[in-house]
């Protein structure tokens, strides 16, 4: 008799460590967060191992868990191939796609039931990502992120160029008409983009060193929700807050303006399965929607 922990806990845990979220896991597999929560707890206390390490942005896996990841995510990938030939149907092409978190939740994740509207047979699964050494050791199949420089050995589709700016509580009570204003208020940074706030500055003629001080934080998430609080001014990709600004949540009263930056699909060089070319070719089209 095989010795293996309980299937749901082990679908569970699939889910919450390809997303690296909890919630984003539960809804993936249509129950409650508490209900992925138990199911994870459930395997851990069944290995006797902690497998995630959890914070206020989410969680991260442990070097247990990430070994389990790769186990599990090779097992399950060839029983939906075997299942699929026995019942003698198609088997859905699967891609693994890696990008920022808040790239997907405030950009691709809004656009993805097009895609499977369209492309039935390709299931696309996210990963929070922004490490080209994922691409290389096939932990993903191609990436999206932001960057001003490329890697030789990876083949690279620019989908839009980024446009970056200040975004604020449309309820902030100091004045901001121009870019000398902005180094006497509460300025918010992320470790993600240390920089960002200085180049921005190098852009619009205003001393970078008046743009250093503030206040941290790990994630961008956590920069734009402190922004909607009213603690301070974030600065920002533009396309990383469209749905706060759409909602009403920021507001961006300088606008936004190029930063020689592009965002673009990254894949290994020589990847032309037909599942990747369908999804990079979508990606195209709805970058310029």
């Amino acid at each position: 008799m095989r010795r293996l922990p309980p299937l749901n806990a082990l679908r569970a845990f699939d889910a919450a460590a390809r997303q690296l979220s909890i919630s984003a896991a539960a809804q993936e597999l249509h129950v409650t967060h508490s209900a992925v929560s138990h199911q994870v707890r459930q395997l851990e206390q069944w290995l006797g191992k902690s497998l995630f390490v959890r914070h206020a942005a989410g969680v991260q896996l442990t070097a247990e868990g990430e070994s389990l990841k790769q186990a599990v995510e090779h097992t399950f990938s060839m029983l939906v191939a075997r299942c699929a030939e026995i019942a003698e149907q198609e088997p859905i092409s699967e891609i693994v796609l890696g990008a920022p978190g808040s790239f997907l939740s405030n950009w691709l994740i809004p656009r993805l039931e097009r895609f499977e509207a369209n492309y039935p047979g390709i299931r696309v699964r996210l990963q929070t990502s922004v490490a080209m050494d994922d691409l290389r050791r096939h932990v993903v199949d191609c990436l999206i992120v932001s960057d001003r420089n490329w890697p030789s050995d990876v083949e690279v589709v620019s989908l839009f160029n980024e446009t970056a700016g200040p975004v604020c509580a449309p309820s902030w009570p100091h004045r901001i008409a121009m870019p000398k204003d902005l180094p006497s208020q509460p300025l918010l940074h992320t470790s993600s983009r240390p920089h960002a706030w200085m180049e921005w500055a190098s852009r619009n003629n205003v001393e970078p060193a008046m743009f250093t001080e503030g206040r941290r934080f790990d994630h961008l998430s956590l920069l734009l929700e402190a922004a909607a609080a009213g603690l301070g001014v974030a600065i920002a990709p533009a396309v990383l807050v469209e749905r706060e600004l759409s909602q009403g949540k920021l507001i961006a009263p300088l606008g936004f303006e190029p930063n020689n930056a592009v965002f673009a699909l990254c894949a290994m060089r020589g990847r032309s399965d037909t599942a990747f070319c369908d999804l990079r070719d979508w990606l195209v089209k709805e970058s310029v929607r």
